[in-house]
């Protein structure tokens, strides 16, 4: 009895979650579209001699 039940859950659990794995985009018809990948972070911290400087400063690189 109480192994059915488990079952019984369990298996609710996985098909209640299926919906959250879906893409959630859609436009604003409702249709569902491509996702637009997200943009590319910027490093927050960048070096230039050793030292802390700011990323726009030529031969600052990036450190993450």
């Amino acid at each position: 009895m109480i192994r059915s039940i488990l079952l019984s859950v369990a298996a609710l659990s996985i098909v209640g979650a299926t919906p959250a794995l879906a893409a959630p985009c859609k436009d604003a018809k409702g249709r569902f579209v491509k996702c637009p990948k997200a943009a590319a972070a910027k490093p927050k911290h960048c070096k230039l001699n050793g030292k802390f400087a700011k990323c726009g400063t030529p031969g600052a690189k990036p450190v993450d």
